[in-house]
Order: structure tokens, then sequence, then C-alpha cells
């Protein structure tokens, strides 16, 4: 056996991943990510502080999809939530609603908004090439949608989770999947759920120039005229479900732009809903999961309880 195989790179990307000339991949451990928790596994059960509880189930055996459910404090009997579906972010390939970095994030969501929220644990590129985190991502919706009749296969959201009121959430990549997930959802006349919104944070679309990476995860893409990586090629855009999008931003976010773009491919489009927009000052791209105590994690998280919680 050649033991450069082992040694030698055949492709980099840091700070996500290499690939060996055997074909093994390595991902990164960033000194922040690490010091985010990035890297550990959070338990699930009773969260001492907000009362939030938490569960893994499984949404597909034959993928091994699977997913982490958070509910909120409960005060009474037959109290229903309005559910949140949320996608992680990581590049598309990095990250899982069982790490600590997440976990915290949507306990901390669950508590504050006072919703249910499942989170998709998608299968990773380069492993699994795109757009199977974005096909993974929509069966798992159409598996939680099976619930809107109050039969599906997992009691917390049949008990728990209010159908009339659901929302699509995310950052990063984990934005672009929700934005894909919400215009499937639209253009097939998904039947059950009322998805409500989208949240949009910190979201990665394609840019002006090619992403060498991305080109790597997405042999099959279409590049400037694919409408996973480019919103405004989409012939389905304007057929989006929801009546509401919150676009969120970090004003040292290099994705910056993407993100306000984004809000202006949707004004341009023709889907009729509204597009709210708000913006973090002094911060960079996913501050915060990498930076909880920030005094700037406040007013993002007060923003996304009102996008929730109004009608």
């Amino acid at each position: 056996m050649d033991s450069s195989t082992n040694i030698e790179t055949t492709h980099e990307f840091p700070p996500f991943f290499k690939i060996y000339k055997g074909g093994r991949v390595e991902r990164y451990m960033t000194p922040e990510r690490a010091a985010a928790g990035g890297h550990l596994r959070a338990p699930t059960g009773l969260d001492s502080e907000t009362g939030v509880q938490s569960k893994d189930v499984v949404v597909s055996p034959d993928s091994g999809v699977s997913a982490r459910l958070f509910v909120p404090k409960i005060d009474g009997p037959d109290q229903k939530f309005p559910l949140v579906v949320h996608y992680h972010g990581g590049g598309f390939c990095l990250g899982s609603p069982f790490m600590k970095v997440f976990h915290n994030f949507l306990v901390s969501l669950a508590s504050e908004a006072n919703v249910v929220i499942i989170s998709v644990d998608y299968r990773l590129a380069p492993e699994h090439a795109l757009p199977i985190a974005h096909e993974d991502s929509w069966a798992a919706m159409q598996w939680i949608s099976a619930h809107s009749n109050g039969q599906g296969p997992e009691p917390w959201l049949n008990q728990y989770a209010d159908f009339g009121r659901v929302f699509v959430a995310g950052e990063s990549a984990g934005a672009n999947i929700v934005h894909y997930v919400a215009v499937q959802a639209g253009a097939t006349g998904l039947a059950g759920p009322n998805i409500v919104g989208s949240i949009i944070l910190h979201p990665y679309f394609g840019g002006k120039e090619t992403d060498k990476m991305i080109d790597y995860m997405y042999p099959t893409s279409a590049g400037f005229k694919d409408p996973i990586l480019y919103p405004e090629v989409d012939p389905n855009l304007s057929k989006m479900a929801g009546k509401k999008v919150l676009v969120c931003v970090a004003e040292k976010d290099g994705l910056k732009e993407r993100g306000v773009g984004y809000c202006e491919t949707l004004k341009k489009s023709g889907w009729n809903g509204t597009v709210g927009f708000f913006e973090s000052e002094e911060e960079g791209h996913g501050f915060f999961l990498l930076n909880p105590s920030s005094d700037k994690v406040g007013p993002l998280m007060k923003v996304m309880v009102d996008f929730i919680n109004q009608n």
C-alpha cells in the first residue's frame, strides 16, 4: 500500500476539511470552534435552567437521517406551541444539532420564543455530495408534515406542535437549506403544516465568483444558473411558502452582502410576503453560536422571538 495515501492531500479547504490521497476526509477544528464546544456532543434530557426538554428521533432509517427535538417548559395539559423546523449551518460539511454549540442555541430559542423545535441532522458533504443535504432536509420536512393530523410516528410532535404556526429557520448553509425547503413547500403545495415564515440567519448563497469548495462538494451544480445557490434564477421563487421572512446579517460577516442581496431578490421576485431585515453591529459570521456571551446575542434573539410571536 502506498504510504503517501495517508499523508498527502489532494484537496484542502480550510477551515472546513481536507481530502487525503486515499480518499479519507479530515475536518479542521479551529480554536474558535473548539472554544464554543463545536466538537462536543450535548446530552439530551431536561435543561434545568430553562425547563426545555430534548430528545433524539430517527427521521429515516434508510438514509440514517435523524433529528433533535426540543419542547419548552409545559405549564398545563393540551398545551400547543408554534413549531420551528431548524437546519444547522457549517458549510454543508460540518455540524449537527447534537453538538453543544447548536444544542445550546436551540435550547435558548425554544425557551425564549416558547416554541417546539426540531433540528434536522442531514447528511454532510463531501462524503454525501450536494444536493443530498437539501434532499434530506426536504424529506425530513415531509416526515414532519405527516404529524399535522396528530397521527405521526413521533409523540412529541403530535402532542405539542401547533401545525397551524410553522416556521423554518437556519444559519449560514442551513439558511440556504431553509430557503430551498420553503420554495419546495410552496411549489409542491405541501399538505399539512401552515408555514408562516422563514428565519434566514447569516445566509450562504452563491457569490459573483465560483466557490472551489462548493464546486468540489456539488459536482452536478449548474453554477451561476443553479437555483439552490442563486435564488434569483429560480422560476419557483415567487411560490415560496410563508407570508414573511426575517433576514439577519452581521456587520463584519464576509457573507453580509449575500444576505442583503437575498432581501432584494425576494422583493423583486413577485413573492407576495413581507421581508424583515436585521443587522448585528460589530459582529461576524455566526457569532451567536461561537460567542454566545456577546451582548449582541440578546437583541438578535429578541428580533427572532418577536418575528415568531407576531401575527
